[in-house]
């Protein structure tokens, strides 16, 4: 039977307990979590005074197992523990003499090592399981697009600050899923906010992060799904005049799933309520079904049809296939056009 992922969460709480490891592999796609768990033990592992003589860092590019396992194996100075940091691990060649360390790890070393950007070499089952034997292995996956709005909404909460679902959504749509510049923004938002109006609204939105309110891929959605052919020509000939504002690469995905998600709508044997939609398209709360209730009411089930066909054309337009001089701009139009009439 397959062991259980161990979370971000269920890692930091350990660590905060102070119920430390002498292992911790950090692997994975996405560095956010990779550099919370390591900052944090390099952080609070160890008093201040400690760290000069007890806190390393090296870089798998730099060193070889060998000389990582040497460095493991030292005493810490008038401390409880050492703190032996690895950046780069995925550059370590032939870690032959890391699992044999992880057999018999030293319990006064805090050995971390970080390999992102990917993971372990699935053939590699006896080096895993000396990592999971000896310590912590943890795998930082890149957070899905619809899983956005929850973090931003739980990372604003934790800070007891609150946002509004159109705001979510145009943080959401406007940075992506790059965690490290999403929280930076976050940051920026929540340094910005007076102590007593701890609310984030679109209009903070747009003066700190600089997404306007009323023209943006969130409202563009908005006018499409209404089917308002005035609002939607306006955001489209407000990003002819501001190409930063947006573009046919930031529309697509957003247009798509939505589109593609109507489709689905279609199936389900409720569609005409919210919250059984909701629960049909996996979506969190029946608040985000209003706008599929509304494109079930103004798109034919063959027109959403014709309109994905219509997107994955202009994708590989956008892309250059069978389109030697037509701008992005023009295919914006030309998809839009197409999709109210």
């Amino acid at each position: 039977m397959a062991q259980a992922a161990i979370t971000y969460d269920q890692v930091m709480s350990e660590l905060q307990a102070r119920h430390l490891k002498p292992v911790y592999y950090l692997m994975g796609d996405e560095p956010y979590y990779i550099d919370k768990i390591c900052d944090w033990i390099a952080e609070n592992v160890l008093q201040p005074e400690e760290r000069d003589f007890n806190q390393t860092v090296l870089f798998g590019s730099d060193v070889n197992a060998s000389q990582i396992v040497d460095a493991a194996r030292r005493y810490p100075m008038m401390s409880e523990y050492q703190v032996l940091i690895v950046k780069e691990a995925q550059n370590i060649k032939n870690t032959e003499p890391l699992e044999k360390y992880f057999k018999q790890p030293m319990p006064s070393t805090i050995l971390v090592l970080c390999h992102k950007n990917g993971k372990i070499d699935g053939r590699k089952q006896g080096y895993v399981k000396a990592i999971r034997d000896a310590g912590v292995l943890f795998e930082s996956v890149k957070l899905k697009e619809n899983a956005l709005p929850a973090f931003i909404e739980n990372y604003l909460k934790a800070r007891e600050v609150s946002i509004d679902p159109k705001s979510t959504q145009l943080i959401a749509e406007s940075i992506g899923a790059d965690l490290s510049r999403l929280t930076g923004e976050l940051d920026k938002v929540l340094i910005s906010l007076p102590a007593d109006n701890r609310k984030v609204t679109p209009q903070v939105v747009e003066d700190q992060i600089g997404v306007s309110k009323d023209f943006n891929g969130f409202e563009l959605k908005d006018a499409i799904v209404n089917r308002n052919v005035l609002k939607a020509n306006r955001i489209i000939n407000y990003f002819d005049k501001n190409p930063k504002a947006g573009s046919v690469y930031s529309f697509l995905p957003l247009l798509f799933n939505y589109f593609q998600n109507l489709m689905i709508a279609y199936y389900c044997p409720q569609k005409g309520s919210q919250e059984a939609l909701a629960q049909w398209l996996e979506l969190r709360n029946a608040w985000a079904a209003r706008e599929y209730v509304t494109g079930l009411r103004n798109y034919s089930g063959m027109k959403v049809m014709q309109i994905i066909s219509k997107l994955r054309e202009i994708d590989a337009k956008s892309k250059g296939l069978d389109n030697p001089n037509t701008p992005p701009e023009e295919l914006v139009k030309e998809l839009i056009f197409f999709i109210l009439h």
